[in-house]
C-alpha cells in the first residue's frame, strides 16, 4: 500500500516538539547581548540544501532558475527573494532558505531542486539537520569575531553580501556578513553548543559591570 503524507497539522505538531542544537543557550544569549552594541540569537531550523552542479552546465541553469541564481566564485551570494545560495567551493553551493520551504512542512523547495538537476551530473542533498544558524549584530559584532576569526573582516576587504568559509574559536563555520553590522553563522549542530559558549564570551567585555 501507497504511503501518504501526514496532514499539516500533525507534522506542525511533530516539528513543535524538535529542540534546536543550542536551545539551552536561548537564555544566555538574551542576558549576554547588549542591546545597541552586541546582539546574539539562535535562528533554528532553516531549510539548508547541498548543491553540486557545474552552474555552466544545462542542469546549472535548470538549478539557478529554482534558486534564483548560482553564484560565480569564491564569496559569492546569489538566489532570488528568501533564497539564498552560497558558495562554497567548485561546482558546490549551500542554498539557504526559510523553515517553511522544506518539504516536512509542505515546502516544494528541496523536489524542486531534485526534479531541476534531473539526470545531469550533480547532488542535492538536504542539509537542514546539519547545521544551525546563529545571528550575530550590532557595531561590535565585528570585534567580537576578530577575537577568534583569521580572515580579515574589514569591511574595505569583507563587504555585505560575502559568504566564506572558515573557523571561529577553531570551530569550522560558514560566515556570511549579511550587513554593515550583522553576520550569520552557520556551525554544524554537534559544535552550536561550544560555539555559542564561544562567542558569549567574546562579548563579555562589552556587558555593563554588575551593580553590587
Amino acid at each position: 500500500m501507497a504511503e501518504t503524507a501526514a496532514p499539516a497539522t500533525t507534522r506542525q505538531k511533530d516539528l513543535s516538539v524538535r529542540v534546536s542544537p543550542a536551545a539551552q543557550l536561548r537564555a544566555a544569549f538574551e542576558t549576554g547581548s547588549v542591546q545597541g552594541l552586541v546582539e546574539l540569537r539562535e535562528s533554528p531550523f532553516l531549510t539548508m540544501v547541498g548543491l553540486r552542479v557545474n552552474r555552466d552546465s544545462d542542469a546549472g541553469q535548470r538549478v539557478a532558475s529554482v534558486t534564483g541564481g548560482l553564484p560565480a566564485g569564491c564569496g559569492g551570494v546569489a538566489g532570488s527573494g528568501d533564497t539564498s545560495v552560497l558558495w562554497l567551493g567548485p561546482e558546490e553551493f549551500l542554498v539557504v532558505a526559510p523553515t517553511e520551504a522544506h518539504e516536512s512542512l509542505g515546502g516544494d523547495l528541496i523536489q524542486a531542486l531534485r526534479e531541476a538537476l534531473a539526470d545531469g551530473e550533480g547532488q542535492v542533498v538536504d542539509l537542514s539537520a546539519n547545521r544551525t544558524t546563529f545571528e550575530l549584530t550590532g557595531p561590535r559584532s565585528r570585534a567580537v569575531l576578530e577575537k577568534g576569526c583569521s580572515l580579515d573582516l574589514h569591511p574595505r576587504v569583507l563587504q555585505a553580501g560575502t559568504a566564506l568559509s572558515t573557523e571561529i574559536g577553531n570551530i569550522p563555520v560558514v560566515l556570511w556578513k549579511t550587513g554593515e553590522e550583522s553576520f550569520r553563522i552557520f556551525p554544524r549542530a554537534s559544535f552550536a553548543d561550544f560555539l555559542g559558549r564561544w562567542l558569549l564570551d567574546a562579548m563579555r567585555e562589552y556587558a555593563s559591570p554588575e551593580v553590587p
